[in-house]
């Protein structure tokens, strides 16, 4: 254990070091390991195809230091958002960069067979595309297809699907079967992913008690690690940025929140925490899905749905303004897809609502920064950021 928690501790300063590295002097001293453990333990990430020289640099007396630095492309992961609505696949290298991503149309309630078999037809296909982008692919299967690396591409095969590159991309990173180190899942809650069992999902009661993660896994032969769409974004925001307290609220085709606290992913004592949509504010309210009247989620889609974007600003303005007030967090960070198309409408409708509220907090208001797929990418995360010694959060 001690010897894995070391060699984490080695590859997370490798990444976070970037295409210029680091030294084992530096290593040894950031880590508080001995040279002879460092060395140790960067031959065996250069023997694993981990770690790799990056060259020489001079040094204050004797000979100049070997300089080293990680193969993003040695491993990947796949992360799979899994919408009401639709699903989105993406397969990111060790450095958090997304390699392909793919969304196509998808039923959640098409029934728990048929969404794994489609998962894992998207992680395969996943794979593909970027053995074919990275081979700089020009194919025509009866329909348009253009492959192109560096920029966006679309794949038009009678239902929408979007094959996207990041904006690197290495001749190297064409993934074989014994490379993907795992697939992450991220669908609506509430679940609990300590068991890879959704409960309840809100809109969907028939989820409830499927052992998802185990039937994908053994669908796919590989491992596989579920959690909460939000919990996931929160995630991968939480490994971008400083380890402060925040709330992420995603607003697609529900209405959800990741809560970091202290740097740490929250997800409360019985797996529950987030399911900031179903909060009652108005007690004659519309009918929600989840069975209650009034909530924050039904309320905001239903102003969304009218064409009034900045009355649902406001709605979900007063629900972040409960958490500020409840958590003391620093930070409310907003994302998902009907607030991606009324950017400017939801950051400045919720940012005074909050301001108004909190008497004064000063709490930001920001659009979530990092990628295009938050849901997916963070998933991909689950599966990656314990290998860099970063813990999937806390339960309590």
């Amino acid at each position: 254990m001690l010897r894995g928690h070391n060699a984490a501790l080695v590859l997370d300063l490798l990444r976070a070091a970037g295409e210029g590295g680091i030294s084992r002097l530096e290593l040894a001293e950031r880590t508080r390991l001995t040279p002879q453990a460092v060395s140790k333990i960067t031959a065996r990430l250069r023997t694993e195809g981990m770690a790799e020289e990056a060259g020489r640099r001079a040094s204050t007396g004797g000979k100049p230091r070997t300089v080293l630095r990680l193969v993003p492309s040695a491993a990947h992961a796949v992360g799979l958002h899994l919408d009401r609505d639709e699903l989105t696949a993406v397969l990111m290298d060790l450095a958090g960069t997304p390699v392909a991503v793919r969304t196509v149309p998808f039923d959640l309630g098409a029934g728990a067979e048929r969404v794994v078999e489609t998962a894992a037809e998207q992680v395969e296909a996943v794979r593909a595309d970027a053995v074919r982008l990275d081979a700089g692919a020009v194919t025509d299967t009866g329909a348009r297809t253009r492959m192109e690396t560096g920029a966006r591409t679309r794949m038009d095969t009678g239902a929408r699907t979007r094959t996207e590159t990041g904006a690197r991309t290495r001749t190297d990173t064409a993934p074989g079967a014994r490379d993907v180190l795992g697939v992450g899942v991220a669908m609506p809650g509430p679940l609990d992913h300590t068991t890879g069992v959704p409960r309840s999902v809100t809109g969907f009661p028939q989820w409830e008690g499927f052992p998802l993660r185990d039937a994908l896994a053994a669908r796919l032969q590989l491992p596989v690690v579920l959690d909460k769409d939000t919990n996931a974004a929160a995630l991968g925001l939480t490994l971008r940025g400083p380890g402060d307290s925040f709330a992420y609220l995603h607003l697609g085709t529900g209405l959800g929140a990741g809560l970091v606290l202290g740097g740490a992913l929250y997800r409360g004592g019985h797996t529950r925490a987030g399911e900031f949509g179903h909060q009652v504010i108005q007690l004659d309210g519309p009918l929600c899905c989840c069975g209650r009247r009034g909530c924050i989620e039904a309320l905001c889609l239903a102003a969304v749905a009218r064409g009034e974007p900045a009355q649902a600003a406001r709605v979900l303005g007063a629900g972040a303004a409960n958490l500020v007030e409840l958590l003391d967090i620093d930070r409310v960070l907003l994302g998902g897809r009907t607030i991606v198309a009324h950017e400017e409408c939801f950051v400045r409708g919720v940012g005074a609502v909050v301001a108004d509220r909190t008497r004064g907090s000063a709490v930001p208001v920001t659009l979530a920064e990092g990628g295009a797929h938050p849901v997916a990418e963070g998933a991909a995360q689950l599966v990656l950021a314990p290998l860099f010694g970063h813990g999937l959060g806390r339960r309590s």
